[in-house]
Parts: structure tokens; C-alpha cells; sequence
């Protein structure tokens, strides 16, 4: 797990041993973290993880009960405002007046935060053109695709220019192509400098939006660092086989320096190996050839963010249910 480093300029949120219970259920259990000026940060987790509990104690949603965290050097406790007039947030869940139109919500919105009139219009103008809802900005939010309900919270999210933008689970619900192109809304405000702080249970979403993922599961962060990084300890490839004795296969595989770390589930056996998978490959195969040992299949394939949550868990990421340990991990992968 990360631990959080001395302090730095380029630190703009810390925690440190954050904790919180719901009665005697322990919904964060002593995280810590530090997320960088100008990353796309990610909390990656089942529902239920803890995500966004973490997420609603850094902006002063949730009183915090035990630890440290400070937003943009304000503690969210003791500086609860400067925290807020720091932040944007999109939540989970959409919150927009139905009966405002597009323009009419950016306005009420930089109102609230005392926004000079001239200051505002033009912000909602450069947000309008950012998040491509220019031809939408008399339209009733209540005519709008989900898609462009999630741009336009975005927007109002980012009008008083906030230091770090938080988005809660922002693609859920959403099709797949409309998830895309919301990626990359997500990366051109963050090419304007805006730190953004993302929870997720989409691997895919975490592995292509991130600078860093921190795995999150039963409230605890199990590992942090960057896709490749996270990848790369599982090794460089992994093989799956399926052979008649994984016994002696696996007593002979393990002897193969190549091998980093060798499982098995009934008759499959998977393998981690250091170098390229194509190169070990043949060797492998002649190896239990040559101990009479039949492969009726063989697969080779690189790590995934998958594997990876699969690996460190136990368990498959998905809404309901957990699998047994290493269970997906050792069928392969999808």
C-alpha cells in the first residue's frame, strides 16, 4: 500500500490513516494515499469497496472520525470551506433541475459561488464549448441524453475553476460509445490543469483514463501505481494450460527460471513468466512433452487490469457477489 510521502509542492491531496465506520461495519479502514497536481487519480472497487465514502469525507460530506486529509492544503475538517471553494464534484447519482435549461443551471450555479456576472458568462461559454453543448444551451435538462446530463454536470462542475474535480462512478449507466467519448471530456478538462479524482468499478475506464489506480476492496487499498506498473507484477505474460497431470507439470514448470509465480484449479494451470510469453512458450511445451505430460490447450495472453484486481482481491470486480479466490484469475480471463 502507498504511504504518503513528506510533504511536497506537487501534493495536493493527502490522507493518512483514514478510518470510517457505519455502527460496527468499518467502511474505510486506515487508508492512505496522496494524489499529485494535474493527475487523473482512480479509486478502483466494487460497489461496496468504500470509494465513495473516502470520497465524501474529502469533500466535507461526511464528518471525518479518524485520521488526517487535507485538499490543496486545507484540512477537510478545520478548513471545511477553503476545502469546498477548492473542489468541483460530480456525484453518482445526476442532479440537475429538469425544468432549468442548460444555460440557466451554469448561471444559478456560478450565482451561488458570487461569480461576477461578467466573469461567469464567459465561463459558461467556454464550458458550453468544452463539453460541445454550444447548440444545447436553451434546452431543458430534462431533454437531454444521459450522456450530455453527465457533460453538463461536468460543466457546472467546473465553473468556479476548482483546483480538483471529483467524479463519482461518472459513466455508469451510460452505453459504451457514449462512455468513450466521455473519456475524453474527462482528459481535456484535466489538459486544462484540473487535477481529477475518479472513482470507478470499470477496469477498462481505470486502466485508459489514469495516471494512477489505487485498488480499493472492503475498504482498504490493497495496491497502488500506475496500469503498466499494476500489470507488470503479475509479470510480463501469462500462460494458462490445460493439462492430464498438473502435478508433475507443476513440479517441472517451477523449475523453469523464467516462471515467476505457477497456480492451478482443476486442470488448468496458470503461470506468470518475466519474459515474453512467445519465447517461453515452446520451451514449456517441450518440457512436458518430454516428461509425457498431454496440454490438450494452451493460452497465452498479456496481464489486464482484470488479472490484476483478480490477483490482489480474490475475487472478480462486478455489482453483486464476489467469486471465489483466484477463481476468474485461474479460468483465463473472459
Amino acid at each position: 500500500m502507498e504511504q504518503p510521502g513528506p510533504g511536497s509542492d506537487d501534493t495536493i491531496i493527502r490522507v493518512e490513516n483514514l478510518e470510517h465506520l457505519y455502527g460496527d461495519f468499518r467502511a474505510v479502514d486506515g487508508i492512505s494515499f496522496t494524489v499529485k497536481k494535474g493527475e487523473i487519480f482512480s479509486f478502483l472497487g466494487p460497489n461496496g469497496a468504500g470509494k465513495s465514502t473516502a470520497i465524501n469525507i474529502l469533500i466535507t460530506l461526511l464528518s471525518l472520525q479518524k485520521g488526517t486529509a487535507t485538499i490543496a492544503g486545507y484540512d477537510v475538517t478545520t478548513d471545511a470551506q477553503k476545502v469546498r471553494e477548492s473542489i468541483g464534484i460530480v456525484f453518482q447519482d445526476i442532479t440537475l433541475d429538469r425544468d432549468m435549461t442548460v444555460w440557466e443551471l451554469l448561471e444559478f450555479h456560478g450565482r451561488l459561488y458570487d461569480m461576477p456576472v461578467k466573469e461567469r458568462r464567459e465561463r459558461i461559454d467556454e464550458l458550453l464549448i468544452l463539453v460541445q453543448l454550444e447548440a444545447k444551451r436553451n434546452e431543458l435538462s430534462k431533454r437531454l441524453s444521459g450522456g450530455m446530463k453527465r457533460r453538463l454536470e461536468i460543466a457546472r462542475g467546473l465553473m468556479t475553476r476548482p483546483k480538483v474535480l471529483f467524479l463519482d462512478e461518472p459513466t455508469i449507466g451510460l452505453d459504451p460509445q457514449t462512455r468513450m467519448r466521455m473519456w475524453e471530456y474527462i482528459k481535456n478538462v484535466n489538459r486544462e490543469g484540473t487535477t481529477i479524482f475518479l472513482t470507478t468499478h470499470y477496469m477498462d475506464e481505470a486502466d485508459q483514463l489514469s495516471d494512477r489506480i489505487s485498488i480499493i476492496d472492503h475498504g482498504k487499498i490493497i495496491i497502488s501505481g500506475t496500469s503498466d506498473e499494476l500489470k507488470n507484477t503479475l509479470g510480463r505474460d501469462l500462460i494458462y494450460l490445460d493439462t492430464d497431470n498438473n502435478g508433475n507439470a507443476m513440479k517441472l514448470l517451477e523449475q523453469v527460471p523464467s516462471v515467476r509465480e505457477i497456480t492451478a484449479k482443476g486442470n488448468r494451470i496458470a503461470l506468470m513468466v518475466n519474459e515474453d510469453g512467445t519465447k517461453v512458450l515452446p520451451g514449456i511445451i517441450d518440457t512436458l512433452r518430454n516428461a509425457g505430460i498431454e496440454i490438450s490447450t494452451i493460452n497465452l495472453k498479456k496481464p489486464t487490469m482484470d488479472d490484476v484486481f483478480v490477483f490482489y482481491t480474490g475475487s472478480e470486480l462486478r455489482d453483486e457477489g464476489q467469486a471465489p479466490a483466484r477463481q476468474i484469475f485461474l479460468r483465463g480471463g473472459r
